[in-house]
């Protein structure tokens, strides 16, 4: 099921531009990121969820950039904009080859399952 994204016809021609723009260079740096790196974990500050995903990596022996904005009083307006891009309302946000899985739950169970493995193309 695809997920309902807000048409460019639906947005007034006058507005298109700042929306693309909004905090484009955090998107920006993410997805260089993504492009450079096999296994990505976006987080913040004294969010315990993103030192679990690290910490899963880390014990799997697989590597990873981390990426870290704010905490949960500073930087919110710019980690929104990741929000608006991917979808996913939460942090970390893990990617693996370019595909975002999800979060420290998410990654846990593809290492359990050992499905991580095969989307690194290790299998």
């Amino acid at each position: 099921m695809p997920r309902s994204i807000l048409a460019e016809t639906a947005i007034h021609p006058a507005i298109r531009t700042h929306i693309a723009e909004h905090e484009a260079g955090i998107v920006h740096e993410v997805q260089a990121a993504v492009a450079a790196n096999a296994v990505v974990v976006i987080g913040m500050a004294a969010n315990p969820f993103p030192k679990k995903a690290c910490k899963a990596l880390d014990s799997a022996g697989i590597p990873y950039r981390y990426l870290q904005y704010g905490s949960y009083l500073s930087g919110w307006r710019s980690r929104n904009a990741l929000k608006m891009w991917t979808g996913w309302p939460t942090f970390p946000m893990v990617f693996v080859k370019g595909t975002l899985v999800g979060g420290a739950t998410d990654l846990q169970a593809l290492i359990d399952s050992g499905e991580i493995k095969a989307l690194l193309g290790r299998a």
